[in-house]
């Protein structure tokens, strides 16, 4: 049971139109033109002929491409024009709407209603005056007639106080009365608790649900049927996997729901209405979420019709205690609805709230009995207490929405949802003066923010694959907790990274990718002006945004945050190999950079070796270090039960690749006579064929794994025998977070500001990096030292607090307000 809710999409991913075959045959042609070039010139090889002409090639090639060229302006233009037209229907179906509600209550109105009579006498004098034109040719000029329809153009426009008409309800799938295999045992740490009253079908196809999406915390079932009259008992008073209470009386929703409270004996309740099904994760996913934020006491689901469309992202409550169901009827994917966020309230049908606070409240409120605008009252009341309410999309409840208690507002329990409007705005009239209007859309879905941040990286981080996502995920984390609302975007492809964008999504990041925007200046220009800070990572693809950026976001500062010096890699890797192609990418790369530096209001780095070069540059008046944004432990795993040698990076870097290699040609034989029962596990993402290859004589070539934290734990010593690169070496930051002790290159400690030998070894030959890996298995001592010295460097320069202060500072210098924790101890 809800606040009353209108549609407001704030965007659609509408399908595409059909568009003219012009250009795209155009393409296809000078294709096959291009195909039957190499398969001529392949036959005439085969036969001994000669080769084909790459003028002729080249220039069909060329062709190709302009046409290429033509069909993507053509979609373009369609995409365009395609937004505008969604933009006009959005429009024109939320004045529909309003005018149907006007009518509505219009015609429920005291006054339509006493005016009959006259209605009808000015029907009949108007039917008079047309018999008189007619006999007589002539008379008075017709008087314009008032209809309903001119007195809702006349009617000032409002917040809406009905629901908007609603999709067709489907009936429920058919039951299959599955057995719940419950993970209660004698204390479940949630109670989910379903209110019934008749509509068993709806009940059953519920119960299957949770049956089929069973989650991992232990929970308990209890259905609460409110007297019913149908087969409700008969079904389910016999079931062992639920909790069937029956009152004997019918409470309504607000009596049945605390009713099931009373009885329930988990720490979480969750409630659920009977006419809902549930999908994978529903529960694990608002537990997790109450779990990471303990200021929050209660957390909703997304709710979707049954035909797919959305039905509420969270609800927003007005001044006048007026509301909308955020997102309504749009598309469940749009990312403006798909990231966790503070909301004014949840709808009933799907909450989960901590039981001590539901206590603490009294239950929900009886002066909203029997049903409406209680769970509202509910979460102004968890407000009230000091805890946050939150709305997490990645809980997704089909609800069918008003099987009990209908969707005519003027008739049965529904009516209830106009009667409990003043009594909501009499109790919480103090809080509601800061809600504003419709007029504050879209800002008013988001109230919490305190600023807002738009990020541009290549892709989505994927922090189990390598250490520049740990990074940025902390980043993003960080930005959230100083009450920043991020945006960001993975500009090279725009795509949907599955669980690593829902990861981001479940923690409060919006995530743009594609089919609702495709293109970085058609997001900038539908969105730029609402940013405050824009953060574009990595020179080559910030640099190839930045004109836009600054032309659509004038008002946002822009940091360029490098990541690493690519430039200075690139340089290092040219002096080991000798490759003039690698010296003149390094000259574009250092020429980029620089030029981003210079057009940027701050950029960051990650050591102080950067810093330095930087300024010898006389560009490093307004960079900052940055540097690696860890997580660490405050217990570190014993050295007893360790064993082995261990290397982990990402494989699409090639230093890593590099590295390994020379470790298992150079280093490893030396290890291995020393220790032969000895053994190196090289684990990381996107393991190619060369590093696959040196599996053998102790080499163990893991690859992934999702988890590396068990085999940190399990590891005696860790190892980073890179040969160039720039920046700090996040596999470093692995090492002692996990209390491992390491054996590096002096590039791999560059930028660390370490003492000798304090938390890591460094040698730059092979016999030295062999003799550091031997000491460190059989000198206990120093192993001991080595590790406590590097969870402590770890907590001091890469810890999320210091780092929080160093980007509140960051932002604070580019006028960009902050809150939160790491604001304060910035302060401090």
């Amino acid at each position: 049971m809800t606040v009353p809710a209108e549609p407001l999409s704030p965007s659609s991913a509408p399908t595409p139109p059909a568009r003219g075959d012009a250009p795209r045959g155009d393409l296809l042609v000078r294709l096959d033109a291009c195909l039957r070039l190499l398969e001529a010139s392949r036959t005439s090889a085969d036969e001994g002929g000669g080769r084909i002409d790459a003028g002729v090639l080249r220039r069909e090639l060329e062709a190709a491409g302009l046409a290429a060229a033509r069909l993507e302006q053509r979609l373009l233009a369609s995409d365009q024009e395609l937004g505008r037209l969604t933009a006009e229907l959005t429009v024109s179906r939320q004045e529909l709407a309003d005018r149907e509600l006007r009518l509505r209550e219009i015609l429920a109105s005291s006054s339509w209603r006493l005016s009959a009579p006259v209605r009808v006498l000015g029907r009949l004098v108007r039917r008079l005056r047309a018999l008189l034109g007619r006999w007589g040719g002539g008379g008075a000029p017709a008087l314009p007639a008032t209809t309903a329809a001119t007195a809702i153009a006349a009617a000032p426009a409002g917040p809406p106080a009905l629901s908007a008409p609603r999709p067709q309800r489907p009936p429920p799938p058919d039951a299959q009365r599955l057995r719940i295999a419950t993970l209660a045992a004698a204390a479940p740490e949630v109670s989910v608790i379903i209110p019934v009253f008749n509509q068993i079908p709806y009940t059953l196809a519920c119960l299957d649900s949770i049956a089929r999406a069973l989650p991992r915390v232990p929970f308990e079932v209890i259905v609460v049927d409110d007297a019913s009259s149908d087969a409700t008992a008969a079904e389910l008073a016999g079931r062992d996997d639920i909790r069937y209470l029956r009152n004997p009386e019918n409470l309504g929703f607000v009596g049945a729901c605390n009713r099931g409270a009373a009885e329930a004996r988990g720490r979480l309740l969750m409630f659920l209405n009977n006419d809902t099904t549930v999908e994978p994760g529903w529960l694990d996913r608002l537990v997790e979420t109450l779990e990471r934020h303990p200021d929050a006491g209660l957390v909703g689901s997304k709710l979707i019709y049954p035909d797919g469309r959305l039905q509420e992202a969270g609800g927003i409550v007005f001044t006048d205690a007026s509301g909308w169901n955020w997102g309504r009827l749009g598309s469940p994917d749009d990312p403006a609805v798909n990231y966790l966020r503070d909301v004014d309230y949840c709808s009933g049908a799907a909450i989960l709230v901590r039981a001590d606070l539901f206590r603490r409240l009294g239950g929900f409120d009886t002066r909203y009995a029997p049903a409406y605008y209680e769970d509202t009252d509910l979460a102004f009341g968890i407000r009230s207490l000091g805890f946050r309410v939150l709305y997490q999309p990645l809980s997704r409840v089909v609800h069918y929405e008003g099987v009990t208690s209908g969707t005519d507002p003027g008739a049965g329990i529904k009516r209830h949802q106009t009667l409990n409007r003043p009594r909501f705005l009499e109790k919480w009239q103090a809080d509601l003066a800061r809600h504003g209007s419709p007029a504050d859309l879209p800002a008013a879905a988001d109230r919490r923010p305190v600023f807002r941040m738009l990020v541009v990286d290549a892709t989505t981080p994927t922090p189990d694959q390598d250490s520049g996502s740990v990074d940025m995920v902390n980043l993003l984390r960080i930005v959230s907790d100083l009450g920043g609302r991020v945006t960001f975007v993975p500009e090279d492809n725009f795509a949907h990274a599955g669980r690593y964008t829902e990861e981001l999504q479940g923690a409060g990041v919006e995530c743009i990718h594609a089919p609702f925007f495709r293109t970085m200046r058609d997001f900038l220009r539908a969105r730029g002006a609402e940013f405050d800070v824009v953060l574009m990572a990595r020179g080559p693809h910030a640099a190839r945004h930045i004109d836009e950026v600054r032309r659509h976001c004038p008002q946002a500062p822009v940091i360029f945050d490098t990541v690493d010096l690519h430039f200075l890699r690139v340089e290092r890797r040219a002096e080991l190999t000798g490759d003039p192609a690698l010296r003149a990418e390094a000259a574009r790369l250092r020429t980029l950079e620089l030029d981003m530096i210079r057009r940027c209001d701050a950029t960051l780095v990650r050591s102080i070796e950067e810093k330095r070069l930087l300024d010898a540059q006389g560009v490093g008046e307004r960079v900052s270090i940055l540097p690696l944004i860890r997580e660490v432990p405050d217990r570190m795993p014993p050295r007893e039960g360790r064993s082995g040698v261990i290397f982990v990076g990402g494989f699409r870097h090639d230093p890593n690749v590099d590295a390994v290699r020379w470790f298992v040609a150079e280093v490893w034989p030396r290890v291995r006579r020393a220790l032969p029962e000895a053994v190196f596990r090289i684990v990381g993402s996107n393991v190619p064929a060369e590093v696959a290859a040196l599996a053998g004589d102790g080499v163990e070539v893991v690859g992934f794994v999702p988890d590396i934290a068990p085999l940190m734990e399990g590891a005696l010593v860790s190892v980073a025998p890179l040969r160039y690169g720039a920046g700090l070496k996040g596999k470093l930051a692995t090492s002692f977070m996990h209390g491992l002790p390491a054996v590096a290159t002096p590039v791999a400690v560059e930028g660390m500001v370490l003492d000798p030998d304090e938390a890591v070894l460094v040698a730059d030959d092979p016999a030295g990096f062999a003799d550091a890996v031997i000491r460190l298995h059989r000198d206990e001592a120093l192993w001991r030292r080595l590790a406590e010295e590097g969870a402590a460097f770890c907590r001091r320069e890469f810890g999320l607090p210091v780092n929080g202060g160093r980007i509140a500072r960051l932002l604070a210098d580019l006028g960009v307000p902050v809150s939160g924790p790491a604001d304060r101890a910035a302060a401090e």
